[in-house]
């Protein structure tokens, strides 16, 4: 089993180590050390990155680390290693990375326990992504005000500059000290972090020695998930960089609005009325618009063997309009018979007839997308679909209206 000098000193950065075995992977090889700094994936903090140092031989990337389950760690590397089993390396880590998985992690264990206090809402799971972080908490209710109460106390926490230690027990020493959240499997020792008066939970991940190192904790989304509520949130670094986003973003949007960030909520709630109230606009002059097209369309066609078959291929219309004008050709007329299309990007088809009229509209749009590709389909009455491109649309639909015409 690999030793974990990460265990120990979370600011050990280089270590030296022996090649125990090198491993072939399916597209990539790596290396078990007899010891390491590297981090491998596990609970909820993602791995370290790196380089292995290998004497007298190019210096080789870590790309991941991972840990199999007898506890042996895997690294990783970017290509193939030029090393022989027994030679000696220096292990170098990513120094800005395993200082951003501190911030986040450490950020981690002082916000949980602050739900934990606050409001007794348990941690179920922690999960460290790439730009934010995320805790899912044991309940069915979360307010805002909840959020903020909690965020106040975590920075609380940070801005004390508390001690973070470190320290192993035994399973059973460990059942005594009252921690928030013991692990599932039992180990011989653990390994307890330990926020001075405010949290002691076990963990094997990377922490920061003292809770001002953290730098600030940002909450930022919460959303109802199946186990509770997911709280997003972001810490140190990330936190300056993501409040610097936004505030770029909202300043932009301002301008765009001319106002202050403060009132672009209201700025866009009345975009949204307007907005709202344009396409309500639109679609009452649309339907005058289709009422009146069909009412002209039906007086230019005439009637054959009892019905009107009206064709029509229009350059400059979408879906919804002709929809919408076949609705209305087959409502105005008891014996209408509507085939429509458009060549406008996406092209498309609807054909229509009035209740009673002896065709299938669906079986004749698939015989029309038979032709000319894509889907769609519909009912006896009414079928709409999209062909996989608009040449020869026209000639398509002008030969099914010779069909249905005596």
């Amino acid at each position: 089993m690999t030793e974990r000098l990460y265990y120990h000193d979370s600011f050990l950065h280089e270590f030296d180590a022996a090649v125990v075995d090198v491993v072939s992977l399916d597209t990539h090889s790596a290396i078990i050390l007899d010891r390491t700094a590297f981090y491998p994936t596990s609970g909820g903090q993602v791995f370290d990155t790196g380089w292995i140092v290998p004497e007298e031989a190019e210096k080789l990337r870590v790309t991941e680390v991972a840990e199999k389950e007898d506890g042996t760690i895997l690294h990783i590397l970017e290509k193939a290693p030029p090393i022989p089993r027994g030679s000696r390396i220096r292990g170098q880590i990513d120094v800005e990375r395993r200082r951003d998985h501190m911030q986040q992690h450490s950020g981690q264990h002082v916000l949980s326990a602050a739900f934990v206090r606050l409001f007794n809402m348990p941690t179920v799971s922690f999960h460290m992504g790439t730009d934010s972080c995320s805790i899912d908490l044991d309940t069915k209710n979360l307010t805002s005000a909840q959020v903020e109460a909690a965020e106040a106390l975590a920075n609380d926490i940070v801005w004390e500059d508390r001690p973070v230690e470190i320290r192993f027990v035994t399973q059973e020493e460990a059942q005594a000290l009252g921690l928030r959240k013991l692990p599932p499997v039992e180990r011989d020792k653990l390994r307890l972090i330990n926020i001075r008066d405010f949290d002691l939970t076990a963990c094997g991940g990377t922490h920061v020695p003292a809770t001002g190192q953290i730098g600030s904790i940002l909450l930022r989304k919460t959303e109802r998930v199946r186990q509770g509520w997911r709280v997003e949130f972001v810490c140190g670094k990330r936190a300056v960089a993501t409040a610097r986003r936004d505030y770029l973003t909202l300043t932009e949007s301002a301008g765009l609005l001319s106002s202050h960030i403060w009132d672009i909520p209201q700025q866009v709630r009345k975009a949204q009325e307007e907005t709202r109230a344009a396409r309500k606009s639109r679609e009452q002059l649309l339907g005058e618009l289709a009422d009146l097209y069909a009412g002209r369309l039906l007086a230019e066609t005439p009637e054959t063997a009892g019905r009107k078959v009206v064709v029509r291929t229009f350059p400059d219309r979408d879906l919804a309009f002709i929809k919408l004008l076949a609705q209305r050709l087959t409502r105005q007329s008891a014996n209408a018979v509507a085939l429509l299309a458009t060549t406008a990007e996406p092209p498309a088809l609807v054909f229509a007839q009035s209740p009673g009229q002896p065709f299938d509209m669906g079986a004749l749009v698939k015989e029309v997308l038979t032709r000319l590709g894509g889907r769609g389909g519909g009912s006896k009455d009414m079928a709409q679909g999209g062909p996989a491109q608009s040449e020869g649309i026209a000639s398509a639909v002008t030969e099914i209206a010779a069909k249905l015409r005596p």
